[in-house]
């Protein structure tokens, strides 16, 4: 018998885990397959956008040649400028109150407005109060601090239609919050999961947030009690939307609007960043979470509810016709990335102890 009886034990449950984990992977994306996404269904009143153009990954946090104080953010400003911010700011929330569990300030379900000569000086006029792109509440201390992470290329008008409806819907939360666009410039295929893990390592850089919401441009929420706040578990806010009737797209959907805190997301490796095109980074992070123990929660149906503003298929923004072959290679590395970080070596020999090496991996995205 060698030096270290258990190693050989460990690796025959490994070899058995791996073919599992590639069966339920398989598994679980024929059921994707299966049940497919809802035909959706054109909404003629709401304006049509069209979007040509590709590239790569590029943080832009705001658009047009005027900086936006409702979409900018402090990346712009000193290291130090930010530190004394933050010193200041832990001072003045030292003095107030913890804000309510519950907002009093909410009111249900809004009735949304898409007018066509909407302008980023109207959102700006109606939103006072936010400041280089981020709010706090006056008179209480927030329970969460959430950065907003928005993929975007050429939808202006979509992301017009979302910050105003998106900022008072947020302010009556009574949370601290901050909403980063991520734009991609040029004409190359479009990658929302690259996009949003440039958008992730940004905002930390800029504030130590406690929750993040990874949140599509054409989806706005119709019940402020939707709460944008993150949960023991991954939270998924998109439940039903109007271009499906208000049901879930498919078992399992996990895209459009979601919310995970920093230590959820830093567990998942973040997004893959092998999806170029439309398509299956949201079923690979699905499938993630499930691998890391992780449930997915979701608020209750007749509160999760969206409109998405309707659009044509993006130029740049194909079907992914290779998803399956990605997710399933995907599924894999990932799978074997947690079993490498959870491997135990072999300390001392004599003994058979085993200690738990520290884990190699990026801060996200594989």
């Amino acid at each position: 018998m060698g030096p270290c009886p258990a190693v050989s034990l460990f690796t025959r449950k490994a070899k058995f885990l791996l073919l599992l984990a590639l069966c339920l992977c398989v598994l679980a994306w024929i059921a994707t397959l299966t049940n497919g996404p809802v035909k959706t269904e054109q909404e003629p009143t709401l304006p049509q956008v069209q979007n040509e153009g590709k590239e790569d990954a590029e943080l832009k946090l705001e658009e047009g040649p005027e900086k936006s104080s409702v979409i900018r953010n402090q990346l712009d400003k000193p290291a130090e400028d930010k530190e004394e911010q933050e010193e200041q700011g832990t001072e003045d929330k030292a003095t107030k109150a913890s804000c309510p569990e519950e907002s009093p300030l909410l009111r249900g379900e809004m009735k949304l407005s898409f007018k066509p000569t909407l302008t980023l000086g109207q959102v700006e006029g109606e939103n006072q109060a936010v400041v280089e792109g981020q709010y706090e509440p006056a008179d209480c201390m927030a329970r969460q601090s959430v950065a907003i992470l928005i993929p975007h290329r050429n939808r202006e008008k979509h992301l017009l239609y979302l910050l105003y409806h998106l900022h008072p819907f947020l302010q009556r939360q009574q949370i601290h919050y901050g909403i980063y666009i991520i734009h991609q410039a040029g004409d190359s295929t479009f990658n929302r999961a690259k996009l949003l893990n440039v958008g992730y390592l940004e905002a930390l850089k800029d504030y130590s947030w406690d929750c993040f919401i990874f949140h599509d441009v054409d989806l706005v929420p119709e019940n402020d009690r939707n709460l944008y706040t993150c949960e023991n578990q991954p939270k998924h806010l998109v439940v039903g939307r109007n271009s499906t009737g208000y049901r879930l797209r498919y078992k399992g959907y996990f895209g459009g609007v979601t919310a995970m805190t920093k230590e959820q997301f830093f567990k998942v490796n973040g997004f893959p960043n092998t999806y170029w095109g439309w398509g299956g980074e949201d079923d690979d992070l699905r499938i993630r979470v499930q691998l890391q123990g992780m449930k997915i929660v979701r608020p209750l149906p007749k509160v999760a509810r969206y409109t998405m503003v309707f659009h044509k298929r993006d130029n740049g923004n194909e079907v992914n016709q290779d998803r399956a072959s990605i997710f399933c290679g995907d599924c894999m590395l990932f799978v074997a990335q947690v079993f490498l970080s959870l491997c135990l070596e072999c300390r001392n020999r004599g003994t058979g102890t085993f200690e738990k090496q520290k884990p190699n991996r990026s801060p996200v995205g594989v």
